[in-house]
């Protein structure tokens, strides 16, 4: 790795959110257009035109956007996939993330400039296959999911010109990196072409045959498991009524806790954020927790304290620390067998927009209540007051309270909800992109 700091790559499913990373801390935003991208949701919201504004945003502020190309094309999507790479590299991002070899040579053959980074779809493992992709003039690899620190260390001493990235939070693949075809079979889209409907999520019921008749009926029984009789390993499942039960549900990955080892490893020049579909929230938190502890880190200081509190305030699985320090069939604690997923320790009220002035609601404001106030990493707010409200500060932490609600067409309100799409303007500025939450309250 260089003497440079690590690189912070964030998720960029639309515009907004590209810029949303960007304030929160990070130094590079991955995102793509079309169903090449393998998120055809988030490719559906970004239109080239707003990408290409988005390359040009990033690269106005130093940063840098990496296009993901890394579907698996059919011949049929061949023509069309050329003059997609052709029209991608006309806007000078600063790589494309590349998964089938034949789209990484086709890609070297239209757009030689454009450096490669292999998508972890490659599930790129150990030396003899990083060393495969490096000979074809792979710059980085973003390595699978199921890869340990010490592999990556391996991989680093045989090619230490090939930049290695791994993924430190995010939903995980029940299978390895998305070759799974539960999704495929149940509702017919593909994992590996940008439309898993993830059906390892759902809440699946209890079914008996009954021995009588050869029909399939409900099973209403009290807990229970299977059992591997090799290993002995335990499967638990149990039904809660009005939620069903979960067996491949993986746990969300989150390395906060072991960001020291990774850096001091050497092995490492890029820490990845999973999460184009997420929230605008999601894409600043994230951020802001790593590029803290990444900053941290370099200071030789930590505040592990912060970094766990502000990922637990999002929707989350539960937290794994994933395969990058235990192997998988050391640990058995990587899935939830409990809830799809849960609501996280804060709710969202409002989302600031780009001017700092205005915001627009995501869940319920009234006048007199307090807001606690999150801004983009390292800005901050003063406590003042206005006749539309204040913003104060108690142990710490700064609040918004609004004394009126006014949206910009003049009309006031005594409370705003989400589904009021209006504008409503804030008492004071804030820093562009802050965000209004409160904590839940705990049943």
């Amino acid at each position: 790795m260089t003497d440079s700091k690590i690189q912070l790559l964030s998720p960029a499913g639309n515009l907004q959110k590209l810029k949303i990373a960007l304030a929160y801390g990070a130094d590079a935003v991955y995102g793509g257009v079309s169903h090449f991208s393998l998120r055809t949701r988030a490719g559906k919201e970004f239109s080239f035109e707003d990408f290409a504004q988005g390359v040009a945003y990033a690269h106005s502020l130093g940063k840098k956007v990496f296009v993901t190309i890394n579907g698996f094309p059919f011949n049929s999507q061949l023509k069309l996939l050329e003059s997609h790479i052709a029209k991608m590299a006309s806007l000078k991002p600063d790589a494309f993330i590349v998964a089938a070899p034949g789209v990484v040579r086709l890609s070297k053959k239209i757009a030689p400039q454009i450096p490669i980074h292999l998508s972890t779809q490659a599930n790129v493992l150990n030396v003899l296959d990083a060393e495969v992709f490096y000979e074809m003039g792979v710059k980085r690899i973003v390595a699978a999911r199921e890869i340990s620190l010490k592999d990556a260390l391996e991989i680093k001493k045989h090619l230490p010109d090939l930049e290695i990235e791994i993924f430190i939070h995010g939903s995980m693949c029940f299978a390895f990196s998305g070759r799974c075809l539960i999704s495929a079979l149940q509702s017919g889209r593909v994992p590996n072409r940008g439309s898993c409907a993830n059906d390892c999520r759902f809440d699946y019921e209890y079914f008996v045959r009954n021995v009588e008749n050869d029909e399939l009926v409900k099973f209403d029984g009290k807990e229970f498991y299977v059992k591997n009789p090799d290993s002995g390993v335990m499967m638990r499942l149990q039904e809660e009524e009005g939620l069903g039960t979960h067996i491949f549900n993986s746990k969300d990955l989150n390395l906060s806790g072991h960001i020291k080892e990774i850096l001091d490893s050497g092995a490492v020049d890029a820490l990845k954020i999973e999460g184009r579909t997420k929230s605008n929230y999601y894409a600043g938190i994230t951020a802001r927790a790593y590029r803290a502890a990444i900053d941290d880190y370099y200071s030789g200081s930590e505040n592990s304290a912060f970094y766990t509190n502000e990922l637990h305030t999002l929707k989350n699985r539960g937290f794994t620390d994933g395969y990058i320090i235990h192997r998988p069939y050391e640990k058995f604690n990587t899935q939830n067998h409990l809830t799809a997923i849960s609501e996280g320790s804060y709710q969202v009220n409002a989302e600031v927009d780009e001017s700092g002035e205005w915001a627009f609601c995501r869940h319920t404001i009234r006048t007199g209540e307090a807001k606690e106030i999150v801004v983009p990493f390292g800005e901050s707010v003063i406590c003042a007051k206005s006749e539309l409200g204040e913003i104060f500060e108690e142990q710490g932490i700064k609040y918004m309270r609004f004394h009126r609600i006014c949206l910009k067409d003049n009309k006031e309100l005594d409370s705003i909800h989400s589904g009021n799409m209006n504008a409503f303007k804030l008492p004071l500025p804030l820093p562009p992109f802050s965000f209004l939450r409160e904590r839940l309250r705990v049943s």
